[in-house]
């Protein structure tokens, strides 16, 4: 047998970008600029993208379109809850091909560098009496709550000013009392992180709440790009979910 008769090696996985979805229509045009950036940085990888809910194409759609190739699903999602404990594995499980799933983005230091970038984008500079308070989406479980907390001192550690992590929805505090509390301690220079991946109906909703500036929402930034490659080449590594 030459080495012309071998049969072609397989090529790596598909890279499957799981997005909430959103009825903003930016979200959409945000997550294909950020799919762009990735395939930019991996031009060998098969790049798909799917949707947990309100945005088309539905992640089962996009997996059943893949027919036998495996996946690795990579939520664009900043930490831990419902959607990647329970969610994106049901949806990996039932899949025909043997399917990965990734960590959520958050912590991580890119993530970090990617908040403070859109900061710096915003204007924000170090000053006297100024702090920071890094806008979530919220959850009820802690194990989202404690990741946003350590992507706060991620955060906190780059800039050299307090960050207080908040919440739009289901957990607590508000970025409104975030914003009280730290006036309440002489903090009176008070900028807003996005912790968001796309612009959205929460990100607009804590944006106004600013007194200072808001940055915008975390989208297609380098940054983010290789935090996707990483997570996927991390999970890879991981035993693979069994077909259904």
């Amino acid at each position: 047998m030459t080495v012309s008769d071998l049969p072609p090696r397989p090529g790596p996985p598909a890279l499957v970008l799981v997005a909430h979805g959103s009825r903003d229509p930016r979200a959409l045009t945000t997550v294909r600029a950020l799919m762009d950036r990735v395939r930019a940085l991996r031009p060998e990888l098969s790049v798909h993208l799917g949707h947990i809910e309100l945005n088309e194409p539905p992640l089962p759609d996009t997996l059943a379109a893949l027919g036998g190739t495996p996946a690795v699903l990579v939520p664009l999602l900043l930490a831990r809850g419902h959607h990647v404990k329970r969610d994106i594995p049901e949806a990996a499980a039932a899949a025909q091909a043997p399917t990965r799933v990734a960590g959520p983005l958050g912590p991580h230091p890119l993530l970090a560098d990617t908040l403070h970038a859109r900061l710096l984008e915003a204007g924000w500079r170090r000053r006297p009496a100024s702090a920071v308070v890094l806008a979530a989406a919220g959850s009820r479980d802690p194990d989202a709550r404690a990741d946003t907390g350590r992507t706060a001192r991620l955060l906190a550690e780059r800039l050299g000013v307090p960050v207080v992590p908040a919440y739009a929805s289901a957990a607590t505090p508000t970025v409104a009392d975030a914003i009280t509390a730290l006036r309440a301690k002489g903090r009176h220079r008070i900028a807003v992180a996005s912790c968001f991946t796309a612009p959205g109906r929460f990100a607009t909703q804590c944006a106004r709440h600013a007194p200072w500036l808001a940055s915008a929402p975390l989208g297609a930034h380098d940054a983010m790009a290789a935090l996707i490659l990483h997570r996927y080449g991390q999970a890879r590594e991981t035993p693979v979910t069994a077909a259904a």
